[in-house]
């Protein structure tokens, strides 16, 4: 007898669970990941120059002309160089980082890479152009890698990131958070990559429609 009402007993506990069961089910699915924010975005054409003449810019060269990007490449561009006949500029890439070597042979002082990048900037500014301060060759091409008292790599950064739209920054380069506090103190989005090798998904990414 006792066995018989253990029976039903356990019966009707399974009834039961049977009946909570798609509540609980329900209750319980997990709520979906909200989307991620887009990221920065720029427009083409873009103009591609360097502020201190270092090597710098002939990595962003590759990976535009790979992904099959309406630029135009020059290391001394100035001001004129924006008033692109047809196909106005959109976007404005100096790469920061001085090269003794890059300035002597183009017969240049870190000076007048400096006058020459004021110029560029505010000429973009009145023409809406989107104005991208990139730094991509690491401590190497900062101050830590200098020689005794150059300091032209920092002038170089002081002169562009902190008045750029958007900033591009090999991480190791910011081992001092030297970019982070710019973007942080101005309010300018940054974009962050580890290897070299990631720049062309971070171009991709950035130009898409």
């Amino acid at each position: 007898m006792k066995t018989h009402s253990r029976l039903i007993s356990v019966t009707a506990a399974f009834a039961l669970l049977v009946l909570l069961l798609p509540a609980v089910t329900i209750g319980a699915q997990p709520k979906a990941a909200p989307a991620a924010a887009p990221g920065p975005k720029a427009g083409l054409p873009v103009l591609l120059t360097s502020c201190g003449q270092s090597p710098g810019p002939t990595s962003f060269d590759i990976f535009l002309k790979r992904l099959k990007m309406d630029y135009v490449y020059k290391l001394d561009a100035t001001a004129a160089d924006l008033n692109r006949p047809g196909a106005p500029f959109k976007s404005l890439i100096i790469v920061t980082g001085a090269s003794l070597k890059g300035m002597g042979a183009a017969g240049v002082s870190i000076e007048d890479e400096l006058a020459r990048v004021k110029a560029l900037i505010a000429a973009a500014k009145k023409l809406n152009i989107k104005v991208i301060g990139a730094h991509i060759e690491g401590m190497s091409r900062r101050a830590q890698g200098a020689s005794p008292g150059d300091n032209s790599d920092e002038l170089s950064i002081d002169a562009v990131c902190p008045l750029s739209s958007l900033l591009i920054v090999k991480k190791e380069g910011d081992g001092d958070g030297r970019f982070t506090t710019i973007s942080r103190d101005k309010n300018i989005p940054m974009i962050s990559y580890v290897k070299n090798m990631e720049l062309e998904g971070v171009l991709r990414d950035l130009f898409a429609k």
